[in-house]
């Protein structure tokens, strides 16, 4: 049954308008007229032209002191879906001002990446916001780019006192359901109720029209929201009366009431959507062509003709094949015009299914915990795993988990309070809840109107592909482009002398680009300009300075909120824990055989040890395949993929077309990576075969990511002590260029072990973070084991993840 439902939700995703065609053509009860295929056409245009790529990060807590570190796991989708073709992460920590205070460039494999903040001990205490985003992004309004908030407390400094900021200030804001209050027709407003620092607040109060009169009661329901009904009356006003639990009053004038349009109501029963359209009046032959058009995922879901005179006026939108998420419904006219708008949330069980089961817990100082986690075994999943202080490390009274921001916050603008409790159950209260969000905050993705009149984002900043090396060639002191001519590149990494090649040609202008690089924290670019009419000797080339290089203050759309006010008691015992364990980080640091306990990637590996162990590392080191040492073996081939070729029992290479050889392991291409990056066909091939140290072949299914069912081939280019004679960079000019962030391993002692650093305090209060939890393929289950510091009573476990056909889910439980 999985495995069914599985396939169909794949097909959904991919398919989304071609499986709905036959839905859409049984409603649309008359042939589309030119004016409605433009509306739908301009849509699916939109959406091949710009597709919506979202970034999610899992925390391992949500909020640090200075001295900790900040752990993260990125999830990234494109339309729904693992977005495969990512390569770069941007992930910025950011103070009240503006201020970049730190920012990391992480490198994305299979849709997922991590890395760290490292908070120094002088860390400034206060709010700040952590962004994530990709370039692709930035085309885009920034509101949706991932953020959140994050305090930093000093551990030096007492906590602060438990108190709320006092304001008697509040609003209320009202939100007619379709858009707008049309005279003489039924209708329902909805209102959300917000204090000083946008935290919903209960009210109550009255509505009353021109004459005094009472025409409908406002109540507070959930978190500040409400509705009631309301027949307005032309040339009436309204205004609301309304008053906080704390006696505060206030009186706010309703939306305008229209004496044209039509009114939208929805009705959201789990299996389909009942929409009723009710226009302003029978008579008037605008509301005899109009269409109703549903859109998910920038795709058009369902769509029908509209005619007041033929009492076509409603319907249903069937949501069985639809996933968890926000639909759009928009009534247009004739002319294009959107009338009425309404969101619906599309609230369905189908997350990725994580299961807890097989625990053995001991909250005993320094005792052995494990955990087994059971994923579908009808797919691949990546999973990221935290396991905190349930006492010290208090769960976010705001949460803002992987299924909330996904499916809803990332798709909505404005504050929507606590949005995790919205995915906890599928209660009526729950969906009733999340109806009203639907209702009080408004769809901004894109402009209909814009799209329809061709008003298209400004791509400045194209898709990346690994890292980019850019920029202009000139001759005659700068006075002139080097058109045509050529750029070579030596590139050569400090931390391993690694060295690789590369070439490009100038365009017209002198301008070059050169993408789908792969490296790790800082290389030396060796390069030279050649005029190929050899007119000038002097050839200066500029490097262009990519955006993240900059330093630049930030403005940022998403608003600063005090934060709940922490437990007291809690929050002091955290601040002396933290404390305490920067002392031993401390004598770790100061005792040289202490560092090289914490520091295990750092030891010094003997010319005892195989080059597999010197050179793979992580999931690579772990996965079963073929090994294949070319520091021993001279290879006499002409590339990598001539000298793989018979050599793996399954693995089908062509090198017909040298240039461009085809690849297929169990039915697919396996995937590729070149020093643990990903790469492509085209940049392996490229590689002197000389410069290659060693190859792994891994066999399907490799866990190191979505897309490796038909296995992975990881090539390793010559470090230090295996390099041949070094490159002549002579005649060359230098330039540093930075790469992604190295990433910093979490420590987690292993206490059946005996070692000298044992004989310190254990003071952590993340126990466990895992980035990459792998299950096995056989058993699909993952297996988490983690030892307890020397006070811990209760553990808070965390499991977010995603599967390989885009479906998220997420998984907490408490042991004691």
């Amino acid at each position: 049954m999985q495995s069914v439902l599985s396939k169909k939700r794949k097909r959904l995703k991919w398919l989304l308008p071609a499986c709905l065609m036959g839905v859409t053509a049984t409603l649309a009860f008359y042939p589309a007229d030119e004016w409605q295929d433009k509306i739908t056409q301009a849509l699916e245009q939109y959406s091949k032209r710009f597709p919506q790529e979202k970034v999610y990060l899992h925390l391992d807590k949500d909020y640090y002191a200075a001295g900790e570190t900040m752990w993260f796991k990125a999830y990234v989708l494109l339309q729904g879906q693992p977005s495969l073709s990512a390569t770069n992460l941007y992930v910025e920590l950011v103070d009240k001002t503006g201020n970049v205070v730190m920012k990391k460039l992480v490198s994305v494999s299979g849709a997922t990446g991590a890395g760290a903040f490292e908070l120094p001990e002088g860390q400034k205490a206060g709010q700040y916001q952590l962004r994530a985003y990709t370039a692709w992004m930035l085309n885009f309004d920034a509101e949706y780019l991932f953020y959140k908030n994050i305090e930093i407390f000093d551990p030096l400094k007492p906590a602060p006192a438990a108190t709320k900021p006092v304001s008697n200030e509040f609003a209320v804001q009202f939100f007619p359901e379709g858009g707008n209050m049309i005279a003489g027709v039924a209708g329902r407003v909805a209102f959300k109720a917000i204090d000083a620092q946008g935290y919903p607040l209960e009210v109550n109060g009255i509505v009353q029209n021109l004459k005094g009169e009472t025409v409908a009661l406002v109540k507070t329901t959930r978190d500040g929201m409400g509705m009631f009904d309301l027949t307005p009356a032309a040339g009436d006003t309204y205004k609301a009366l309304v008053q906080t639990s704390k006696g505060q009053q206030k009186t706010v004038l309703l939306p305008v009431v229209k004496t044209t349009g039509v009114g939208l109501k929805v009705f959201n029963k789990g299996t389909r959507i009942f929409y009723q359209t009710l226009p302003a009046t029978k008579d008037n032959p605008m509301y005899n062509n109009m269409m109703v058009v549903a859109q998910m995922h920038q795709h058009v879901v369902y769509k029908a003709k509209l005619n007041a005179a033929e009492g076509q006026m409603s319907g249903f939108i069937p949501t069985a094949q639809l996933p968890s998420g926000i639909v759009q419904l928009t009534i247009f006219n004739s002319d294009g015009l959107p009338m009425a708008e309404r969101l619906a949330f599309v609230r369905k069980n189908d997350m990725l299914p994580l299961t807890l089961q097989n625990t053995s817990i001991n909250t005993q100082p320094r005792q052995k915990n494990t955990i087994e986690v059971k994923v579908p075994d009808t797919m691949l999943t990546s999973l990221s795993v935290s396991i905190t202080d349930a006492d010290q490390i208090l769960k976010d009274q705001d949460e803002n988990n992987i299924l909330s921001n996904l499916l809803l916050t990332s798709d909505l603008k404005g504050y929507i309070n606590n949005p995790g409790q919205y995915f906890k159950d599928l209660d009526p209260a729950t969906l009733t809840g999340l109806d009203l969000i639907m209702m009080t905050n408004g769809w901004r993705r894109f402009s209909w109107e814009k799209i329809l009149h061709n008003y298209m984002p400004e791509i400045r900043f194209p898709y990346e592909q690994g890292l980019l090396l850019k920029g202009v060639a000139t001759t005659n002191k700068g006075a002139a482009p080097l058109s045509n001519g050529k750029v070579d590149f030596i590139l050569k990494q400090p931390v391993d002398t690694t060295t690789a090649f590369s070439s490009v040609t100038t365009n017209d202008k002198g301008e070059f680009a050169v993408d789908h690089f792969q490296f790790v924290d800082t290389i030396n670019v060796f390069y030279r300009a050649n005029d190929p009419n050899k007119a000038w000797k002097d050839v200066n080339v500029v490097f262009e300075p990519h955006f993240f290089e900059k330093n630049e203050k930030l403005t940022l759309p998403y608003p600063f909120r005090e934060p709940e006010v922490l437990d007291n008691t809690a929050l002091r015992s955290y601040l002396s824990t933290v404390s305490e364990n920067n002392a031993v980080n401390k004598s770790i640091t100061n005792k040289p055989v202490f560092l090289k306990e914490v520091n295990v990637r750092e030891k010094r590996l003997s010319k005892a040890q195989t080059v597999e162990q010197r050179y793979s590392s992580g999931m690579f080191a772990q996965g079963d395949g073929y090994a294949f040492d070319l520091t021993r073996d001279e290879a006499g081939s002409i590339g990598i993929f001539q000298y793989l070729q018979s050599k793996v029992p399954g693995l089908t290479i062509n090198t017909t077309e040298p240039g461009n050889p085809t690849l297929q392991w169990r039915g697919g291409p396996p995937v590729l990576f070149l020093n643990e990056m990903p790469t492509n066909i085209s940049m392996l091939n490229n590689i002197n075969i000389g410069d290659v140290a060693f190859i792994k072949v891994l066999r399907p299914t490799f866990v190191g990511g979505f897309g490796g069912s038909s296995g992975a081939i990881a090539v390793y280019t010559r470090k230090g002590g295996d390099s041949k004679n070094d490159v002549d960079t002579r005649g060359f000019e230098k330039y540093r260029k930075g790469g992604y962030n190295i990433m910093k391993e979490f420590y987690a002692p292993d206490y059946t072990v005996r070692k000298e650093i044992h004989i310190l305090q254990d003071k952590r209060l993340t126990l466990y973070w895992n980035p990459n939890l792998i299950a096995d393929t056989l058993t699909h289950t993952a297996k988490i084991s983690f030892y307890n510091n020397d006070f811990t009573r209760r553990f808070r476990v965390v499991i977010e993840g995603m599967g390989e056909d885009g479906s998220i889910g997420r998984t907490e439980q408490l042991y004691q």
